[in-house]
């Protein structure tokens, strides 16, 4: 009788815990293990699933497997949408999305593959080009199909989730990734999915990773229903963007944000949010005006970003089989169900990395 495959997960934001899933789907019959220093619920600058917005809007450009990891995931939040949407806290919302810059400077065009100079996700999100309420300054906008992901109710589903198929969750703060290969002597393979954390872990200590910070507040729902999500920006990347995510239909609204890259502070800028209002009440007319916006919180988050990209590797260290899934910046959403699903495909050792 064969042995029952062990494997563990380090980390349990919303890569983690995604991972998790993937590969008990995958592997029904195998011991999974998660060991993370904070779980959904808790609030902690270095745990960034919490602050996200979050939705989806592809910010992939490279032709290949990050625009599939995208495309998986949007795929996966229209099953969870449209059976679940209440549970899960996603919900099938269109965008607005303005651009100030040319299209061929806007960050949105796809660089290499068959799809290059194109929108890549134009057919798939049922994109089209629009005029009108265009605000002043800027050069294009489009909408198209997306997603809100309220993470309040998305990370503890994700967990209910892992703890109904049996997969095991551990506290515990892990400074060096050998603690994890003396613990789990038997483990098949160890996922590491602890973002910017492996930055300071010991035995990885991935310096091309670095904090991109984010500030945002969550306000009431305005008395006019908000139907749509607003986005504007010059680039699709770009530390001046502005966005609304409405949390319908009743959790409230996301305002946003900003992009500053090598910021480790967790302090929010009470100045800068009342920029943030300003902003997206120019933006999305149904907020009104900035002073009477009633806030419920603010937040900050630190993304975790990487020269080059996210990782999805395999590594052999010290015998063990190791698959790095972090870095993913801002897309760590809207790219999880992709990211988990080229992970776990690393597990199987002819696979290309």
């Amino acid at each position: 009788m064969s042995q029952t495959p062990e494997y563990v997960i380090l980390g349990a934001g919303a890569i983690g815990l995604t991972t998790a899933l993937e590969l008990s789907t995958r592997y029904p019959n195998s011991n999974i293990t998660i060991i993370a220093k904070h779980l959904p619920g808790d609030r902690s600058v270095d745990y960034c699933s919490p602050w996200a917005g979050a939705n989806w809007l592809s910010v992939a450009m490279d032709g290949g497997r990050q625009e599939g990891w995208d495309r998986v995931t949007y795929e996966k939040f229209g099953e969870l949408a449209d059976g679940k949407g209440n549970e899960t806290g996603i919900n099938k919302v269109p965008i607005r999305a303005w651009f100030d810059r040319d299209m061929e400077d806007a960050g949105v065009l796809s660089v290499e593959g068959e799809g290059k100079g194109k929108i890549w996700y134009e057919g798939l999100t049922g994109l089209r080009f629009v005029e009108e309420e265009k605000p002043e300054g800027s050069v294009f906008g489009f909408e198209c199909g997306s997603f809100v992901v309220n993470v309040q109710k998305y990370l503890p589903w994700l967990q209910g989730e892992v703890l109904k198929r049996g997969i095991e969750i551990l506290r515990a703060s892990i400074d060096d990734i050998q603690e994890v290969f003396e613990r789990f002597s038997s483990a098949a393979s160890v996922f590491n999915c602890t973002g910017l954390g492996s930055y300071n872990l010991k035995g990885v200590e991935d310096k091309l990773l670095y904090p991109t910070k984010g500030q945002v507040m969550l306000v009431e729902n305005p008395i006019t229903p908000m139907t749509r999500i607003y986005f504007r920006s010059p680039q699709r990347v770009n530390k001046d963007t502005t966005y609304v995510f409405p949390r319908n239909p009743g959790g409230g609204v996301i305002l946003g944000g900003c992009r500053v890259d090598n910021d480790w502070s967790g302090e929010v800028n009470m100045e800068f949010a009342e920029d943030i209002k300003r902003r997206c009440c120019a933006l999305a007319p149904e907020l009104g005006r900035p002073e009477d916006l009633k806030v419920i919180q603010h937040g900050v988050g630190l993304r975790p970003s990487r020269k080059g990209g996210a990782r999805i590797e395999r590594e052999i260290m010290g015998g063990v089989v190791v698959i790095h899934n972090y870095g993913a910046g801002g897309a760590g959403y809207q790219a999880s169900w992709g990211m988990a699903k080229n992970a776990v495909d690393l597990l199987q050792e002819d696979s290309k990395l």
